[in-house]
């Protein structure tokens, strides 16, 4: 089949990594497989991958907001391409399903990274969506949640649900590197670390993990809080640290690529989020066999069993989230047996693998149906 994925941009976020690794994925099946960024090259890990493998990577320059050239931009890449299938990712799906129309593309895919209407944005953009997925584009679930929300937000109904996927073995402890990295990052042997992998936005809710974990470190003097990761609301997170206090206990490390690193020097995972769809960091905590303290919103608990690969609480709870971090840190036994069950489950139902060969099947599946119908 020759595919072309096609997403806003390409910095180090879930999404993008899904996106690179379905690409990669599928060309190694010996599919013809291109990509499409709407902005400029950023030089992020994931164009590095593309263009190390020698996929084609189309750079559209897009302005800030709203540009109504990318419609013709990538109406030109699909003429030239004229591929059989385009699969959309994020908000990409508003500029391309016209261009779709005009250039009679067999298979149009959209992947909800998210839940239906936080996926799609609101007022012109919602309706946008909404006219795609009239004009035949299939949206596709990485989450059950996800999938239950559909027929309540846009009337769609047996959506198919394809769950996220990473490089388990990728992530595996490498116990003999843990030492160094922790002292390579100012961290003593015996600090328990928190960690928390996610960009700073409103959904991540950052403000609940601060304070949260300002009521950890008045129980447990050994936790430390380490924070990966950038974005808008990163200062106010910082300054909401300073306020109470925190200092060295909590430490801000930017933007990484070497989270497997990061993960294998940590003890436990944990996210505050106010909303997901399928997060592929708590996927990856798992993978590393760490315990996940989590906020129980979206695909969240469709991935962490409450009290056997970690602990679900209340989103917005500072005080919920804190005991159960508390709860889970005090108990050596208990991580170690949390984290044994989370590397397990993340073996037997993450890999990537699983998740490019459901996309494959799907893409056939749709060109079949439209051959047959055509005949």
């Amino acid at each position: 089949m020759r595919i072309l994925q096609l997403i806003p941009n390409l910095p180090v976020g879930g999404a993008e990594r899904l996106m690179t690794d379905l690409t990669l994925g599928l060309r190694d099946r010996g599919n013809d497989v291109a990509a499409l960024s709407m902005s400029s090259p950023l030089g992020s890990v994931h164009e590095q991958r593309l263009a190390e493998a020698g996929v084609r990577v189309y750079y559209l320059g897009k302005r800030q907001g709203p540009d109504p050239r990318m419609y013709f931009r990538i109406r030109r890449v699909l003429r030239a391409l004229r591929p059989d299938v385009v699969h959309t990712h994020r908000y990409v799906l508003r500029y391309a399903y016209a261009a779709f129309q005009a250039c009679r593309i067999p298979v149009r895919v959209h992947t909800l990274h998210n839940l239906p209407l936080k996926d799609c944005g609101k007022g012109l953009a919602r309706w946008l969506t909404a006219r795609a997925y009239a004009s035949g584009v299939v949206p596709v679930a990485i989450a059950d949640e996800v999938a239950r929300r559909l027929p309540i937000d846009f009337g769609i109904v047996d959506a198919p649900v394809i769950p996220n996927g990473i490089d388990v073995r990728g992530y595996r402890q490498d116990f003999s590197a843990r030492a160094a990295w922790r002292a390579r990052e100012g961290f003593d042997p015996e600090d328990v670390l928190l960690v928390m992998v996610a960009g700073f936005r409103a959904q991540k809710n950052h403000g609940n993990m601060v304070n949260a974990f300002a009521q950890i470190a008045s129980r447990v003097p050994w936790a430390r809080l380490v924070l990966v990761g950038d974005g808008p609301t990163r200062p106010a997170s910082v300054k909401r640290a300073e306020e109470l206090g925190l200092g060295h206990r909590a430490q801000f490390l930017g933007l990484r690529n070497d989270i497997a690193h990061v993960l294998a020097g940590c003890d436990a995972f944990v996210l505050s989020s106010d909303y997901e769809g399928n997060p592929l960091s708590v996927m990856e905590a798992m993978a590393a066999g760490l315990p996940c303290i989590c906020t129980a919103v979206g695909g969240v608990p469709e991935l962490v069993v409450d009290g056997v690969t970690g602990r679900l609480v209340p989103p917005r709870d500072s005080a919920a989230l804190a005991g159960a971090a508390i709860e889970v840190i005090s108990s050596p036994e208990t991580m170690v047996r949390m984290g044994r069950e989370a590397a397990e489950t993340a073996l037997r139902r993450f890999d990537v693998t699983a998740m490019v060969d459901s996309y494959a099947r799907l893409y056939e599946r749709i060109l079949a149906g439209r051959a047959a119908k055509a005949a």
